[in-house]
């Protein structure tokens, strides 16, 4: 009996995939160990029998009130806008109810023409929305939000509380120090951040980008001090205010702790010749490598035999461009004569000093040569067991020696540290705990670093990793076997296995545990299927010879020659397991179809062979032909990992039976069978009408944007701290809308393969409309705006357009702007009147050369039309299609009108 909760991470599932008990205790019960837990008993027969129930922890955690203004925070004086909105936010199980209250009044639903209760129109998780229109003298007040779960496992209310007054203001703050701070290590560093602005006073803390604060870190208030910072202790520090008005105003300073490290050497023969030699009377170059922090304060200074060395005529001393190779500099011997032999110094030091110089020494001479590589003939194939530390070597010759680069040959995988490439000073790969993933060929090359500059030596070494408890004696049995590499077969390992069978053309036959003997047939095959799973197929395996002593009459003893052949060993993989705790029926906008997204583990995935595929099988309930398809699977499966695939075209009400087979190099395993349909769990939740909508993409799903798959290439999420060092220059933003480097947006990135007119487009999600007015003849209006940046001297164009509901291949243009906008955020309005659900697509299309990136960031979608006051003056200069749009469906207008005529 074997207690499993699908799809939970380790820590979730009891510190291991499954417990084998009948009883399953959890003691001090948490919030994320609620779902299904699945009881499934096996004794060999049948199938196993699943018994499920589903666990459910019950909580209530403070709620939280957070306010905001309509139509943008960016002002310094927070309440000048006539709306207010306050958010009340509760995580909790049962969903919680709200209620609110002005002083000791309850607020309802219509109670106040200047109060409105909604839920909000897109969000994640729970919320209730208080919005006070046109804000008059007595909404200054105190406002309580109460939470509540309705005494379920006696869990009481909770209440919050918020005083909006005429000062309500978000928060704003300004750093003491400089940006950037550079310092050595060891010293101490303090940084100090104030507020200027909000009411309630804003609470402030300190977070780095990368990971968490240093231990050692001292806070107190809005000042920060790291003692005795070290190099690990660099990068962006910010400082964060939040009085849960507006958004929270945050700066940043980038600490850089100076830096020498990493000294490297390389010489590079003369290249117009193919000899790697160093020769008399040809060019040599010496190339020096540091990593430096900052590396505009690095510099070198080159000495022979100990003297100083200018650069000459014949002596080139240069210093290699940073984009290509930072912290390098070159020494070009031209015409090398017999005087030139000798030691080369480069010395790589710091202006700011405080830090140690490097010095790096280069021997030129006659006995220079080349590196070459040799693997000692003892040491490939090199056999070891699970569990043992084992040494792959590689002898390296020449001088200097270089370092040797270790990687996988046979596949593309990491290292056993996890990196792609080991190096190694000596030519010795040791590896601790030696596993059987790790058999396989693994490659030794010489680097360009410490040594020469030329086409790569390599060489390769074969481990193999015994790993089967029983394969000394199949290796006494089978020179074959021995062969196939699985199995140590070393004459220590290979001595005979005394055991019998008491039967005429028996054998012995192993499974994981123990010998058996199985009566078999002259000539067949047999297969026998173990407690692992694992299948032995044997070939025709009596005994070869009658035995010698009248004792061991009819009995055979298992010896070297007695088992011929053993054909393979595989093992089937074992039967996926599906998971039922997802919201799995997917919405589609057609009538008489449904989508299901169908999920599932992998029991056991690292027992067998590496999953190559899935075989589904679907069928209608009731319906005896099964309709198959193959579902490759990409890489390792890993413990625990949830696995997904969309069944579309299904037809509504019917209900559908999968099977889902795993398949390996060796064929297919277990099968799991389960049954599909609309009605349960029940239709995907209908999102409230649309009444507003923000998105600045900082969330992991960006909003629930999607790529659209018939584009070129996709929009790209972003941040100016973890962009790539190499990006392209010159074009791009710099910060995200807000001005924070930290903060995210999407972009396209137009470097090379990205050709001219290739397209990129991002799709929203469904917006559902708030209900038509049954006496008017006109759509609600809603003010849908973004802020975009279009910089750079190959810019494109950015497009948008609205998509209906039901007219999947109609897109009405919206907005469009093409060309160099500057190096500044823009914003755009449009005002919309969709008749029905909609979506919004943005198109960028890439211009004639690599500097021409585009972004978006904050779009947001507002019930009511754009205010005329609020239209950004720079949208005339950014050759944008109008400052406000209005966007109505001319069929739509013309019906009302012919409408109103016949009335």
């Amino acid at each position: 009996i074997r207690w499993t909760k699908t799809a939970g991470s380790a820590s979730d599932r009891f510190q291991d995939s499954s417990v084998f008990n009948e009883t399953l205790r959890i003691t001090n019960i948490q919030r994320h160990q609620g779902g299904r837990y699945y009881c499934k008993a096996e004794n060999g027969l049948g199938s196993p029998a699943i018994k499920s129930i589903r666990v459910d922890v019950y909580y209530l955690d403070d709620p939280i009130v957070t306010v905001h203004q309509s139509i943008g925070e960016a002002k310094e004086q927070f309440y000048y806008e006539r709306t207010v909105f306050l958010r009340c936010v509760a995580n909790s199980n049962p969903p919680v109810r709200y209620s609110w209250r002005r002083g000791q009044e309850v607020l309802l639903q219509g109670s106040d023409k200047g109060v409105e209760i909604y839920e909000p129109f897109f969000t994640q998780g729970e919320t209730k929305i208080l919005k006070l229109k046109n804000l008059r003298p007595q909404d200054y007040a105190n406002y309580s939000c109460i939470a509540s779960v309705r005494n379920v496992c006696s869990i009481p209310d909770k209440m919050v509380s918020f005083r909006l007054s005429n000062k309500t203001a978000s928060p704003s703050i300004k750093l003491l120090v400089d940006d950037p701070i550079v310092v050595n290590p060891g010293e101490a560093i303090t940084l100090v951040c104030v507020t200027t602005g909000g009411e309630p006073g804003p609470s402030l803390t300190w977070v780095r980008s990368i990971g968490v604060l240093p231990e050692k870190t001292v806070l107190n208030g809005g000042t920060l001090t790291i003692p005795a910072i070290t190099s690990e202790d660099a990068g962006t520090y910010s400082c964060i205010a939040n009085n849960n008005v507006g958004n929270p105003a945050k700066k940043s300073t980038n600490i850089i702790v100076r830096a020498l490290k990493k000294g490297r050497f390389w010489i590079t023969p003369d290249p117009y010749h193919k000899d790697d030699n160093i020769q008399i009377g040809r060019e040599v170059k010496i190339s020096c490598q540091v990593e430096a922090v900052p590396s505009e304060e690095l510099t070198f200074s080159w000495f022979k035999n100990g003297r100083p060395l200018r650069s000459s005529e014949r002596m080139v001393i240069t210093q290699t461009d940073p984009d290509v190779s930072p912290g390098t500099t070159n020494l070009d011997i031209i015409d090398l004569k017999f005087t030139d032999f000798g030691t080369y110094t480069c010395v790589a030091s710091l202006k700011g000093g405080g830090i140690s110089d490097i010095s790096i020494d280069v021997n030129i001479s006659s006995s220079t040569v080349p590196p070459n590589l040799t693997v000692p003939q003892e040491k490939s194939p090199l056999v070891t067991r699970e569990g043992d530390t084992i040494e792959l070597q590689c002898q390296v010759t020449g001088k200097p020696k270089p370092i040797i680069l270790w990687s996988r040959a046979d596949k593309d995988v990491a290292m056993p540290d996890g990196t792609m490439q080991t190096e190694s000073y000596d030519g010795i790969l040791r590896i601790v705990n030696v596993s059987r993933e790790m058999t396989g060929t693994y490659r030794c090359q010489t680097s360009q670093y410490n040594g020469f500059n030329v086409k790569p030596r390599e060489a390769l070494v074969q481990l193999i990793v015994q790993w089967h408890k029983i394969c000394s004696a199949l290796c006494s049995a089978s020179s074959s076997w021995a062969a196939s590499g699985m199995c140590d077969c070393s004459p220590s390992a290979g001595q005979p296995l005394h055991a019998s069978c008491r039967r005429k053309h028996s054998f012995l036959a192993f499974t994981h545990k123990c010998l058996v003997c199985l009566f078999m047939p002259l000539s067949p095959a047999m297969s026998i299927l173990n407690e692992q799973n694992c299948i032995f197929v044997f070939l025709s395996l009596p005994c070869s010879s009658p035995p010698s002593t009248p004792a061991a009459t009819n009995s055979c003893v298992l010896n070297t020659g007695h088992v011929r052949k053993i054909k393979k060993i595989y093992c089937k993989a074992y039967a996926p397991e599906f998971y039922y705790d997802t919201y799995n029926p997917l919405w589609q906008n057609r009538p008489r179809v449904y989508s299901y997204s169908l999920q599932w583990t992998q029991m056991n995935p690292d027992a067998v062979d590496r999953i190559l595929a899935y075989r589904l099988g679907i069928r209608q309930a009731g319906q005896q032909r099964w309709w198959e398809q193959e579902i490759t699977v990409n890489g390792n499966i890993q413990k625990g990992e949830l696995i997904t695939y969309n069944l579309t075209e299904l037809i509504k009400p019917e209900a559908y039976e999968v099977r889902l087979t795993p398949i390996t190099r060796f064929g297919e395993g277990d099968s799991t069978i389960r049954v599909i349909n609309r009605q349960k769990p029940g239709p995907p939740p209908v999102n409230p009408h649309l009444r507003e909508f923000h998105c600045g993409f900082e969330d992991g799903n960006i909003c629930l944007f999607t790529q659209d798959d018939t584009d070129n290439f996709d929009w790209t999420k972003q941040s100016t701290a973890t962009r790539d060092t190499k990006y392209t220059p010159n074009t791009g933003p710099n910060a995200d809308r807000t001005g924070s480097k930290e903060g995210f947006y999407m972009y396209i990135e137009t470097s090379r393969p990205r050709l001219e007119g290739e397209k990129a487009r991002l799709v929203s999600p469904v917006f559902s409309v708030a209900p038509k007015n049954p006496y008017g003849a006109t759509n609600t209006a809603y003010c849908f705006s973004f802020y975009y940046h279009m910089y750079g001297q190959h810019i494109g164009s950015l497009n948008v357009y609205l998509r209906l509901k039901g007219q999947t291949t109609i897109e009405n243009p919206l907005w469009s702007s093409s060309g160099n906008k500057g190096q500044h955020w823009n914003q755009a309005r449009v005002n919309i009147n969709p008749p029905t659900s909609f979506q919004l697509i943005f198109e960028g299309i890439r211009g004639p050369g690599i500097e021409g990136d585009i972004a978006i960031d904050d779009v947001s979608i507002v019930e009511g039309e754009c205010m005329k006051s609020d239209q950004p003056a720079n949208n005339l200069r950014s050759g944008a299609v109008g400052t406000v749009v209005h966007i109505r469906l001319i069929p739509v207008v013309l019906l009302m009108s012919v409408l109103s005529h016949q009335r």
